[in-house]
């Protein structure tokens, strides 16, 4: 998810994209989605936002990165896609009016990352924990730009992970309850454990080895997709 800097994340990125759509893993995330108009926060290299522009859905996309957007804007060319760049801890009085007047309802924050200079990322536990702390903060400000903009009825979520293939049942409780106490706590979003879904990465995708370095133990597990879509609490 990362690269120390914007060029070599951007590499990664590309490399981890086209082997995403390989996968067909895009296209999986993009069929869960309800909803027609997408706020997509971090664009990335664009695959992404190619995938929920095929399913015909309105897209505005944020990057705090112009090359991602740039990326993005050639490899997607549609007249309902619009991009904005933006950083989401310091959004602007103007940006946060712009994404309301796009009436979005549902928000998409998927594989989340940064250049290593932002989110800390070494090979080190250290430096994964300083990811898993990035991610838990970035979630958290997705959510709350979401209960902020009524329009918004469902909020998409998706990460990497590694888990006991034969536990996902239990997996899906636990991954309800990270997202619905770290992420959604005190927001007026949940998430159910019908909306949690696991899908297999292949073994030799970019960053499985990451994954499992600093803990032996997860040599034994599966690395996957984490999906919840949680829904605005009536």
């Amino acid at each position: 998810m990362s690269g120390k800097s914007v060029a070599e994340f951007l590499a990664y990125w590309e490399a981890e994209g086209q082997a995403c759509v390989r996968r067909g893993d895009y296209d999986w995330m993009a069929a869960q989605l309800p909803g027609r108009r997408v706020l997509e926060i971090g664009c990335g290299v664009g695959y992404s936002t190619a995938a929920l522009i095929a399913r015909g859905l309105a897209v505005l996309a944020l990057d705090s990165l112009p090359e991602c957007l740039a990326a993005t804007r050639g490899r997607t060319s549609s007249n309902e896609l619009t991009l904005m760049e933006a950083d989401l801890s310091a959004l602007s009085d103007s940006q946060k009016d712009d994404i309301a007047q796009f009436l979005p309802d549902t928000v998409v924050c998927w594989l989340m990352g940064a250049p290593a200079e932002v989110t800390g990322a070494t090979p080190s536990a250290a430096g994964q924990q300083a990811v898993a702390a990035y991610r838990e903060r970035m979630h958290r400000l997705v959510a709350e730009l979401a209960a902020g903009l009524p329009t918004v009825r469902y909020l998409h979520f998706v990460d990497r992970t590694a888990i006991a293939w034969q536990a996902k049942d239990i997996g899906r409780d636990t991954l309800v309850r990270y997202h619905n106490d770290k992420t959604l706590g005190g927001l007026p979003f949940a998430g159910e454990r019908r909306l949690a879904l696991y899908r297999k990465i292949e073994e030799g995708a970019a960053g499985v080895a990451l994954l499992r370095k600093p803990h032996p133990s997860l040599k034994s597990v599966v690395p996957t997709l984490a999906s919840l879509l949680a829904e605005r609490k009536k």
